[in-house]
């Protein structure tokens, strides 16, 4: 007899590469609920320059964990995955289909491989991991994670102060790496319940739709996303600046640079990132490619 096609889905790949309308085939075939697992699209104030479902794409199916943090509001993958623990615990029972789809390597990492179970970092040795990037910048801080945790300091992209500054913090307050704590851990997902499909697009025609997303985006409304969080009191250090073209169109609205230049900043970014999703998939997981 065939083997019966598992209840959970994971649907990963990079921005722009036609997640969103796969998720929704997928569910309109199944029926099922679409699990966000994109960071970014956690935020609700800035529906459109994350990309997020429309009106009429929710409409067509159940989604959960989209657009509910507040700008200045961080989350771990351990905040996301203890949010998503009771639709993946439904579907693992048998109960409604899931799709977990998006483009954060770090949650389906947590999934196939497990969390680590790291201590409580205090303030104090968080923020001494700050000072010390703030002070003497990522070369030198890349340096000196090499000789602590050279594991994860290899795997981390460049301009990535928040992940190079927690490796430093994790080392600091247990005497162990990062690395050493997210090797013993556990996969949330059994082996063999969960299909796994990563997208991943031809370069050329996955750079060309980053850029035509972007426009479309300035089309539809961007410039007013970032206008209503000024007005709200958008500061430097607000963890919603991560989203892709949100700094630039800021800079654009302070007077800092036209909105060409804040056009081809935000669309070359963009495409960098799409580089580094792809590379991340494609390095860390070695299962369906589609």
């Amino acid at each position: 007899m065939p083997t019966p096609e598992p209840h959970i889905l994971l649907l990963g790949g990079p921005t722009a590469s036609g997640k969103t309308a796969r998720a929704l085939d997928w569910a309109a075939t199944t029926g099922g609920v679409i699990l966000n697992a994109d960071s970014m699209q956690l935020y609700a104030d800035v529906p459109i320059l994350t990309a997020r479902p429309d009106a009429a794409e929710s409409a067509q199916a159940r989604h959960e964990l989209y657009g509910f943090l507040s700008p200045d509001q961080q989350w771990s993958t351990g905040d996301w995955l203890r949010a998503a623990q009771p639709f993946i615990v439904a579907a693992l029972s048998g109960d409604t289909p899931l799709c977990i789809v998006g483009g954060t390597g770090l949650y389906f990492l947590t999934l196939v491989r497990g969390l680590a179970e790291i201590p409580p970092i205090d303030d104090e040795v968080r923020d001494r991991a700050r000072r010390t990037y703030d002070a003497q910048g990522e070369a030198l801080v890349r340096e000196h994670l090499r000789t602590l945790d050279p594991v994860t300091e290899a795997r981390l992209a460049p301009n990535d102060r928040q992940r190079l500054c927690r490796a430093l913090e994790v080392v600091w307050q247990t005497g162990r790496s990062l690395s050493d704590w997210q090797a013993d851990t556990y996969p949330v997902l059994p082996a063999g319940r969960y299909r796994f499909d990563i997208l991943k697009p031809d370069r050329d025609w996955l750079y060309d739709r980053c850029d035509r997303r972007f426009d479309l985006m300035l089309e539809r409304g961007a410039l007013d996303e970032v206008r209503a969080l000024m007005a709200a009191g958008l500061q430097p250090d607000w963890p919603i600046l991560r989203v892709l073209g949100l700094p630039e169109l800021w800079a654009h609205l302070k007077g800092e640079m036209t909105l060409d230049a804040a056009r081809d900043l935000a669309r070359q970014k963009t495409r960098n990132y799409a580089k580094r999703q792809t590379t991340f998939f494609g390095n860390q997981f070695i299962l369906n490619h589609s």
